[in-house]
């Protein structure tokens, strides 16, 4: 498979509609964003967005390019089967789309699919125990929180129905063994959501390495968490609130994905 060069591909900005540019640079800044905080697995694991306007027609990164090196116009089109909808060069994974397909096809408020294999999301989701009521940042996400065990890696169709039960209604799926995802209703909440997801893992590990005794949040605070949210962020969502300051940050340290 030959990978084209980012520089060989043609904008798209005056090809699709401005809904669906602003999806791709949102998606593309996500890609970047994950390889800048570390969440990468090279060329591996995928964020996908719906095409506004298109409950079946999803976006997803071309196979072979960095997700520091994604673009807007480099996100390739496809169906819930995986299957090309234009004219491009560029190839997509089809196992990597499995997971995705079958998520985006039960939850229709899920408009973004973000999945990663970071070092502490794998190392938290080969813990039995799974997440620990250990800090503020953790009672988000066990207020919305599902577990689908490994089964190998996700190319099987017979696989998606469980993925789809063990996510339910819930924002982060800990897969195990695996990795981490997050849905959202756009890319940044999406995207907001893995970031409190890792910064949950990460304090788990350096918790438990530490040695001493834990100690752990009243069960009671956890069940309010959705409520205490709204408050924090007075109704709009982390994303909205965070996302403009992060695209400020991405376009310091690594501009570039909004062509």
């Amino acid at each position: 498979m030959k990978t084209p060069s980012i520089d060989d591909l043609p904008s798209l900005r005056d090809r699709v509609s401005e809904a669906e540019w602003r999806t791709r640079v949102d998606l593309a800044a996500a890609y970047r964003l994950v390889a800048l905080f570390g969440w990468d697995d090279l060329v591996f694991t995928h964020i996908t967005a719906r095409v506004p306007g298109a409950d079946d027609q999803f976006l997803i990164n071309p196979y072979g390019l960095l997700f520091e090196e994604i673009t807007a116009s480099s996100l390739v089109r496809v169906d819930l089967s995986g299957r090309k909808l234009d004219d491009t060069p560029s190839e997509i994974n089809p196992a990597g789309f499995t997971i995705h397909s079958a998520i985006h096809a039960a939850r229709h408020d899920a408009h973004c699919v973000l999945h990663t294999h970071s070092l502490n999301g794998i190392a938290v989701s080969a813990q039995k125990q799974g997440i620990l009521p250990l800090s503020q940042q953790s009672i988000f996400v066990l207020g919305s929180l599902g577990y689908h065990d490994y089964e190998g890696v996700a190319l099987r169709e017979e696989e998606k129905p469980r993925l789809v039960r063990d996510l339910g209604d819930n924002t982060y799926l800990m897969l195990r063994n695996h990795g981490l995802l997050t849905v959202g209703p756009t890319v940044a909440d999406a995207f907001l959501a893995m970031y409190l997801f890792e910064t949950v893992c990460t304090i788990q590990v350096r918790a438990l390495a530490g040695g001493g005794e834990l100690v752990t949040v009243d069960p009671q605070i956890i069940r309010t968490s959705a409520q205490q949210a709204r408050q924090v962020t007075r109704g709009q969502g982390a994303g909205a609130l965070a996302w403009p300051g992060l695209l400020r940050r991405l376009d310091r340290r690594n501009p570039g994905y909004a062509r």
